[in-house]
C-alpha cells in the first residue's frame, strides 16, 4: 500500500481541515484560463489569456489543466502566508499536495526508500470539491456526448438554418456565415474569418443557354458551371453514361468526333463525363437525368460544375486572397468544350428524333414511348453563354484548444452555400457542426474533458462549384497545415435517407471507422444493435466503403494535402447517391420523405459517429490512425504495376528496367509500418514527448504519398495511390507510353520509399534497401 510521508502526516484532522481552508481560500480566487490568439500592431497573431468570472475552480495537479497567471497582489497573499506558516503546516501542505493528485493518476510508491522507521498514518482522503469534476473515463465521455446530441436540439438548429436559397457568396450565404461566426464567438472558440475572392461562373440573365434541335429550341435554367463558352454544332449521338467504356462501345458504331454527346447522369461526376467526351473529339455534352437513375419530375433541372479539380480554377495551386496579385492562369481542368444540363421532358424529345441504329439493352434507360437510338443522323447546336463573377466568400472557423498539443487538431467542416435550399447538402451538416460545437464545449467548460488536441470547426462556402473555399484554404496554409490538421472529417451529406451507410476514407482511418462503429448505438428507425452490427458486422467495409470520388468534398483534403480524410452518408437501402442532389428540390421534405420524417433522429446519429471519431482523436495519447491499413493497399496497387512491367519486358516492349525496384520501396514501406506498430505497442503512453515524437511519424504517411515531382498547377491531385493523373500507380498499371513510364516508375519508386524513410523517424534506421 503507498502510504504519505513527511512531516505532520499523521496530525489530526481538524489540523488538516484548517491548513485546507486556508490553503483553498488563496486558491480558489485562480481562474480557468482561455487561450486566444489577438492580432498585434504588426499583423502576427499572439496568445493571450482571458478570464471567466463563471470559471472558478480549484487548484488541479492534472498535466492538462491549466491555471492563468496568478496576480501580483495575489501571489504576494500567498507568500505572505506560506511565510507565516512555513514552520508549522510546512508538513500538512505536503501532504496535502500529494493526496490532492488526480484520481485517475495513482501516486509512484517507491519501496526502496520506505521502512518502518519512515512509515507514516495514511493522510486522510482528499475529498473532491463539487465544482471540479473528476477525470472522466472513455465510457463517460462517449455518453456525455451522445447525451449532448439529441433529436430535440438537432431538430431545433435545422429549423433555423433552413433557407430557401443560399448560393455561394450571396447576401443569405454572407448572413448565415456571421450566424455562425457569433455562435461560435458566443462558445468562446475565438472564431476568425478567411476570405477569398474567387471566380464563379454563372448564367447570363440576358442570354440564356440553349439547344436548338430541328426545329425546337429549348432553354434549360440548369447549368455546369466552368464549361467553355461559345456556340458548337455537331451530330447529336447518344453515348449512355459517358464512360471509357460505353464510349469505346458507341464508337464501333458512329463516329464522335465533332459530336454532341447526350449522356444520362449518374456513375461518376459531370466533370468526367466532359472530360471523356473531349478525349474522344466530341464538340459538346448534353446531360439529362434518366427515370432509372433519378425518380424525378421531367421538368427538374440539374445544377453542377465541369472543373475537373476543385477550388478556383482560375487561381490554381495558389489562394485567391486577391486575384489582383497574380497574373492571369487556368486549371489544366477547365473543359475545352461546352456542357449543358437538360431536363428529362428536353431529353425525351431529343430521342424521338435522334435516329439511328438502337442501342444495346445496357444503354437503355426507362423513359416509355421513346426509342434509345445512338444518333449519329442529325446537327444540334448548343450554345453556352454563361459569364464569370468575381465573388467575395467567407469560410468561417472556430477552435476549442487542446490541452497537451494545442497545435495538432482534427477539423469538422461542413459546407454552406447550395443552389438552391440545399437541406441535405448544407442545412444538415452545418447543423450538425454547430451542435457538435456545441457539445465538445459543454464536455470541457463543465463537463471535465481536457482534449489533448485542438479541435477546429470549418464552415466552407462555395462548396457547389468544386470545394472552392476549402480547397483556397488549403492552398492558402498548406505548410503550416503540414503535420497539424492529421484529420479532416466531412459532415456534408450525412443524412440522404435511412437504412443503409456508404462511406469513403484514407485507409488510415478504417480502423477507427470500426471502432467508432462499435460503440455507436444505430437510431430505432434504422435497426436495433450497434452501427458495425447493422452495417455487416465482420464485412462492413465490404458493405459500406466507396473509393473517394473527386467531386467529393472530403477528396481535396486527402488527395491534394494529405491530410487523412473521410466522409459518409446515411442513405436509403440500395441506393448510392440522393436523387435531389444538385436540384432546387433538395429541400425539407424530400429529405423527411427519404428518411420516414425522421431526420432529426438519424441526424442526431450521425453527429453522434462523427463526433465520436474526433473525440478518440483528441483524447487518445496515441493517434488513432492504423498505418498498416496501407500495407494492403499498396500491396495490392505495386502487384499490378510489377505484373505490367513485367509483361512489357517480356514482350521485348519495354527493355531495360525492371520492377523489382518499385517492389523493393513496397517493401520497405511494409517494414516501417510494421516499426510504427511495434513502437505503438511498446510506448509508454504516460510520457507525453515519447507519444508526440510516435504521432509525428503516423502524421507523415498520407503528406508523403503525395508526389514531390509534380506542379500542384499542372497536377493537383498528387497522391499516389489516391490522386489523379499519370504519375499513380493505377495509371503506371494501364500506361501505353513505355518512355514516360520509365520515368513515373523511377519516380514512383523513390516516392514510396522517401515515405518509407519518413515513416522510420531517425536517419539512422532507414531501410534504403534498393
Amino acid at each position: 500500500m503507498c502510504q504519505s510521508q513527511g512531516p505532520g502526516a499523521g496530525s489530526g484532522p481538524p489540523a488538516m481541515d484548517r491548513v485546507r481552508s486556508a490553503f483553498n481560500g488563496v486558491m480558489r480566487s485562480e481562474r480557468y484560463s482561455r487561450f486566444t490568439l489577438q492580432p498585434s500592431e504588426n499583423g502576427e497573431r499572439h496568445a493571450e489569456v482571458k478570464l471567466s468570472e463563471d470559471d472558478v475552480v480549484e487548484e488541479h495537479d492534472s498535466p492538462s489543466f491549466r491555471l492563468a497567471p496568478p496576480q501580483q497582489n495575489r501571489r504576494s497573499l500567498i507568500f505572505l502566508v506560506l511565510a507565516a506558516m512555513l514552520l508549522l503546516l510546512f508538513g500538512f501542505i505536503v501532504g496535502y499536495a500529494t493526496s490532492s493528485k488526480h484520481q485517475a493518476e495513482p501516486p509512484v510508491c517507491n519501496q526502496t526508500t520506505q521502512s518502518s522507521e519512515t512509515a507514516r498514518t495514511p493522510a486522510p482522503t482528499k475529498v473532491q470539491p463539487a465544482d471540479v469534476p473528476p477525470q472522466l473515463s472513455w465510457k463517460d465521455l462517449t455518453k456525455a456526448l451522445a447525451d449532448q446530441l439529441t433529436k430535440e436540439t438537432l431538430q431545433k438548429t435545422l429549423g433555423t438554418l433552413d433557407l430557401k436559397s443560399r448560393s455561394a457568396g450571396s447576401v443569405e450565404d454572407i448572413s448565415l456565415g456571421n450566424r455562425i461566426f457569433e455562435q461560435f464567438a458566443a462558445l468562446q472558440m475565438n472564431p476568425w474569418t478567411d476570405v477569398h475572392y474567387v471566380q464563379l461562373q454563372k448564367p447570363d440573365r440576358t442570354r440564356p443557354n440553349q439547344v436548338l434541335f430541328g426545329s425546337e429550341v429549348f432553354k434549360p435554367r440548369g447549368f455546369l458551371a466552368y464549361s467553355a463558352t461559345g456556340r458548337a454544332q455537331g451530330r447529336l449521338v447518344y453515348a449512355n453514361y459517358g464512360r471509357q467504356t460505353d464510349l469505346d462501345l458507341v464508337e464501333k458504331i458512329v463516329e464522335l468526333n465533332g459530336s454532341v454527346l447526350l449522356i444520362r447522369a449518374g456513375n461518376f461526376s459531370f466533370a468526367e463525363q466532359v472530360e471523356n467526351a473531349a478525349s474522344r473529339g466530341a464538340s459538346a455534352v448534353l446531360i439529362y437525368p434518366d427515370v432509372e437513375d433519378f425518380n424525378l419530375n421531367d421538368d427538374v433541372e440539374l445544377y453542377g460544375h465541369v472543373h475537373l479539380g476543385s477550388g478556383d480554377p482560375y487561381t490554381p495551386g495558389f489562394p485567391s486572397f486577391n486575384h489582383t496579385q497574380f497574373s492571369p492562369t487556368r486549371s489544366s481542368g477547365l473543359p475545352k468544350i461546352l456542357a449543358q444540363t437538360i431536363p428529362a421532358k428536353t431529353a425525351k424529345s431529343l430521342f424521338k428524333q435522334i435516329g439511328g441504329p438502337v442501342a444495346s439493352a445496357g444503354f437503355k434507360g426507362k423513359f416509355t414511348s421513346v426509342t434509345y437510338s445512338l444518333g449519329g443522323v442529325q446537327n444540334i447546336t448548343v450554345e453556352v453563354n454563361n459569364q464569370l463573377v468575381n465573388t467575395e466568400i467567407h469560410n468561417i472557423f472556430g477552435v476549442i484548444k487542446g490541452f497537451s498539443d494545442p497545435d495538432r487538431f482534427v477539423v469538422l467542416g461542413a459546407q454552406r452555400d447550395a443552389w438552391g435550399p440545399g437541406y441535405a447538402k448544407a442545412t444538415v451538416g452545418s447543423s450538425v457542426l454547430l451542435e457538435l460545437a456545441k457539445a465538445f464545449n459543454a464536455m470541457v467548460e463543465t463537463g471535465g474533458f481536457r482534449p489533448r488536441r485542438s479541435i477546429m470547426f470549418a464552415s466552407w462556402s462555395g462548396g457547389e462549384y468544386g470545394s472552392i473555399g476549402a480547397t483556397e484554404w488549403l492552398e492558402g496554409y498548406m505548410s503550416s497545415l503540414d503535420k497539424k490538421a492529421f484529420t479532416y472529417i466531412s459532415l456534408d451529406g450525412m443524412v440522404m435517407g435511412r437504412g443503409s451507410l456508404i462511406a469513403s476514407a484514407s485507409p488510415l482511418l478504417h480502423s477507427l471507422m470500426e471502432d467508432t462503429m462499435k460503440e455507436v448505438e444505430a437510431s430505432k428507425f434504422i435497426a436495433s444493435g450497434t452501427l458495425y452490427d447493422v452495417m455487416g458486422g465482420a464485412r462492413w467495409e465490404e458493405k459500406v466503403m466507396r473509393p473517394m470520388a473527386v467531386d467529393d468534398p472530403a477528396y481535396p483534403f486527402m488527395a491534394f494535402s494529405g491530410i487523412p480524410s473521410v466522409s459518409f452518408h446515411f442513405i436509403t437501402n440500395d441506393a448510392e447517391y440522393y436523387a435531389y442532389y444538385g436540384t432546387l428540390l433538395d429541400n425539407k421534405d424530400h429529405l423527411n420523405y427519404q428518411t420516414n420524417q425522421h431526420t432529426s433522429e438519424i441526424a442526431a446519429m450521425a453527429a453522434r459517429f462523427a463526433g465520436q471519431m474526433a473525440l478518440r482523436l483528441v483524447h487518445d495519447h496515441l493517434l488513432s490512425l492504423d498505418v498498416s491499413r496501407y500495407v494492403g493497399v499498396l500491396t495490392r496497387d505495386v502487384s499490378r504495376v510489377y505484373k505490367r512491367v513485367r509483361t512489357l519486358s517480356q514482350s521485348g516492349t519495354l527493355n531495360g528496367v525492371s520492377p523489382d525496384w518499385l517492389s523493393r520501396a513496397q517493401g520497405s514501406f511494409q517494414r516501417a509500418a510494421e516499426s510504427i506498430r511495434s513502437a505503438v505497442q511498446n510506448t509508454d503512453v504516460t510520457d507525453p514527448e515519447g507519444c508526440r515524437i510516435l504521432n509525428d511519424r503516423i502524421m507523415t504517411v498520407e503528406h508523403c504519398l503525395l508526389s514531390p515531382y509534380l506542379s500542384p498547377v499542372e497536377t493537383p491531385f498528387r497522391h499516389l495511390v489516391f490522386g489523379r493523373g499519370n504519375h499513380t500507380l493505377a495509371s503506371m498499371a494501364a500506361s501505353t507510353d513505355m518512355e514516360a513510364l520509365r520515368t513515373r516508375l523511377a519516380l514512383a519508386t523513390w516516392n514510396l520509399q522517401s515515405c518509407s524513410n519518413a515513416m522510420m523517424g531517425n536517419i539512422w534506421e532507414l531501410d534504403n534497401q534498393i
